[in-house]
Order: structure tokens, then C-alpha cells, then sequence
């Protein structure tokens, strides 16, 4: 047996990936895109037919340029979900702009829209992941959103706060960063953390059990890996979303894992159950120097991979509109 097969029994595994050929090698349940991904995933010459089919609706669309390149980021981001799906049994995740992270409204109406695209190439909303930065905002949105069946994937999540906060909204699922959470850890020590102290691996365990404790709806996907020894700390968790070059990894790795997070064992959590109003939670949330630092880091980035993609949807627009 593999380390893959092997954590596949305890944990749903989901492809980090825009690579839909990759994706069907590792024969994922669910998969996660999201700007930089698609970028690279666009430059591809396999992929070709997608990007022109994106520059095609965006230029019937018209308007601005920006306008096109706008439609066109929607419009690649769900034919490449839609295309993934063909792929894996599961749900696709869909990112909602970083620069929409503390615009509640904003982020409404762009997940209304990218579920009804998917829902005009004849896919049920109940196959897409709505994935929004786990701002107050962002988790705000999430709250409405999951209350019209649209589901939510709540990222860049670093902080407790943040994931009491996205339990008690109801969303679908959480995904916290184990690999960026490692980094920050790292560089403050000036030095490696033995794979026992992992602070990534401790803070998806707390917030795993705290979740099963209390018995939360809301599932659980570590993400954001540095090496496959956080992904074996970490199985049984609901989810662990995974690059291709680590699914590689597991899988020409033989051995059988031990289920290291277990509902059973969650009860024996000390954790206090939290109800957090909006002071609380950024109080909360502003007290660990990790999570506010690499939150705001994070959404930088997103948004920065968000430009490059939109500067090469106006190169494919400004290319045929001539």
C-alpha cells in the first residue's frame, strides 16, 4: 500500500492544482484553483482551447478592456472548473477576487455570478466551492451565501478567531494554511522546528477538535504544504488539499498511516466554546502577530497573482480586439 492509498482511507484527498491532467493521474476527490494556479495552467499549449474560449465570451461581452478582461478571468475560471470536474467525482474550489476581501456585497454578487456560469454549463452549484479569504467580511458574505445553497470554501485562514468565527456562520469548509503558518514560525526562531512542534500541524489539530468537540458542521482541509511528513501529522482530517509534486511524493512512498485526528479523541479538547460578536473577533484575531501578519501578506498575494492573470487577459483581448 501507499502512504496516498493509505491516508485516502482516513481523509479526503483534493488536487492543488489547475493541472487537469495531473489532477487525473492522482484520481483526487475534489480539486482547489485559484489565480496563480490557472496562470500557469493557461500558459499551457493542451490548454490552449480553454483560454481561447474565455477570450471569445469576454470579447462578446464588450465594453472597456478591463471590463473584457474581467469576464474573461470568470469565464477561464469556470470552464477550467468545469473541465475539472469532468475529472473528479467531488466539488471544485473557485476563488473570488482578493481584491473583494473586505467588501462583503462585492464578494456576494461575484460568487452569485460565478455559480450561475457554472450553472449555465450545466453544473449544480452543490459541485462548486466558493473560495473567500476569511476576513470578517469575507466570512460575513459566507454567511449569506451558504443560507442560498451556495457553499463556501473560507481561505487564507491562520488565526483561531477566524475559524470560530466561520463555524458559527455555517460555512461548508475552511482551509488553513499549515505550510505558511510553518514559515512565519520559522523565520522568527532562525531555525527549523522538529516536525513534533510543527505550529501549522498544532493549529489545524486544535481547530479540528475544537470543530468535532462542539460539533460543527463546518469541515476541515489543511492546506498549503511544505513536506509530507505535516501531511502525515495530519491525517484524518476531513480534508487535505495537496500539490502534485507531494501527491507524487506519497505515492511512490510505501507504508500504511496512522490516523493521528479522530472525532473520538476530539472530546477529550479542553477548548471553552467561543461566540464571537465582530469586536471580539478582530480583538482576537489582532492578538496573534502570525495570522494578522500573514493574513494581510496573504491577500497581497492573491491579488497580485489576480494581475498577472488580468494582464495576460488583456493581452488576449487587446490581441484580437486588434
Amino acid at each position: 500500500m501507499t502512504l496516498l492509498e493509505s491516508l485516502k482511507k482516513y481523509t479526503t484527498v483534493v488536487a492543488d492544482t489547475g493541472d487537469i491532467e495531473a489532477i487525473a493521474r492522482h484520481r483526487p476527490q475534489d480539486a482547489t484553483t485559484n489565480p496563480s494556479l490557472l496562470f500557469h495552467a493557461a500558459q499551457m499549449p493542451v490548454y490552449r482551447n480553454l483560454v481561447e474560449e474565455a477570450t471569445e465570451l469576454a470579447l462578446e461581452r464588450g465594453g472597456r478592456h478591463e471590463e473584457m478582461a474581467a469576464e474573461f478571468i470568470d469565464r477561464l475560471f469556470v470552464l477550467f472548473g468545469t473541465e475539472i470536474l469532468k475529472v473528479v467525482p467531488g466539488r471544485v474550489s473557485t476563488e473570488v477576487a482578493a481584491s473583494l476581501s473586505f467588501d462583503a456585497v462585492g464578494t456576494v454578487a461575484k460568487a452569485r455570478k460565478l455559480i450561475s456560469l457554472y450553472e449555465k454549463k450545466g453544473v449544480a452549484r452543490e459541485r462548486i466551492l466558493i473560495k473567500v479569504a476569511s476576513t470578517f467580511e469575507g466570512i460575513r458574505a459566507a454567511e449569506l451565501l451558504e443560507k442560498e445553497g451556495i457553499h463556501c470554501n473560507l481561505t487564507l485562514l491562520f488565526s483561531f478567531a477566524q475559524a470560530v468565527a466561520c463555524a458559527e456562520a455555517g460555512v461548508t469548509l475552511i482551509s488553513p494554511f499549515v505550510g505558511r503558518i510553518y514559515d512565519w514560525y520559522k523565520k522568527e526562531r532562525g531555525a527549523e522546528i522538529p516536525a513534533d512542534q510543527d505550529p501549522g500541524v498544532a493549529s489545524v489539530t486544535r481547530i479540528y477538535n475544537y470543530y468535532k468537540k462542539y460539533g460543527y458542521k463546518t469541515q476541515v482541509m489543511g492546506a498549503s504544504f511544505r513536506n509530507v511528513n505535516q501531511i502525515v501529522r495530519l491525517a484524518g482530517c476531513d480534508l487535505l488539499t495537496i500539490s502534485p509534486e507531494l501527491l507524487d511524493q506519497l505515492e511512490q512512498s510505501e507504508g500504511a498511516l496512522e490516523r493521528k485526528l479522530d472525532p473520538a479523541k476530539a472530546q477529550a479538547s479542553k477548548e471553552e466554546r467561543l461566540h464571537l460578536d465582530e469586536k471580539t473577533f478582530r480583538w482576537m484575531h489582532n492578538e496573534d502577530p502570525m495570522a494578522t501578519e500573514k493574513l494581510a501578506e496573504g491577500i497581497r498575494k492573491f491579488d497580485s497573482d489576480a494581475r498577472r492573470l488580468e494582464d495576460y487577459a488583456l493581452s488576449q483581448v487587446a490581441e484580437k480586439v486588434g
